[in-house]
């Protein structure tokens, strides 16, 4: 990843309601991932984007804005399916993050 790339996920991370959802999703993936379940596919976490909503206790919309930055961020892929959004873990973001901090 370019030094502009961890700018941008670190920049994202600093807001605690961004982090705080960021650690949820990837406490799912951690807890998720190599278990069969809805949410869990070989290329990493899935979850319910009102499910999030739910456990963070923020409206959809407040939600809706963090996912973005996160996504912008690279830090997380998410789809819309239908009313439902899915969000997958980057992990080589993660992993980014993980080298710079060595």
């Amino acid at each position: 990843m370019k030094n502009i790339d961890l700018i941008k996920i670190f920049k994202a991370l600093s807001c605690e309601q961004r982090y705080k959802l960021f650690k949820m999703l990837y406490e799912w993936y951690e807890t998720t991932n190599n278990v069969e379940s809805e949410y869990c596919f070989d290329e990493g976490v899935e979850k319910c984007f009102t499910k999030a909503c739910c456990c963070m206790k923020l409206s959809r919309s407040t939600i809706s804005h963090h996912f973005k930055e996160l996504q912008n961020a690279g830090l997380i892929e998410y789809t819309r399916n239908g009313q439902c959004f899915t969000c997958k873990i980057n992990l080589e973001a993660v992993n980014a993050v993980r080298n710079f901090l060595k």
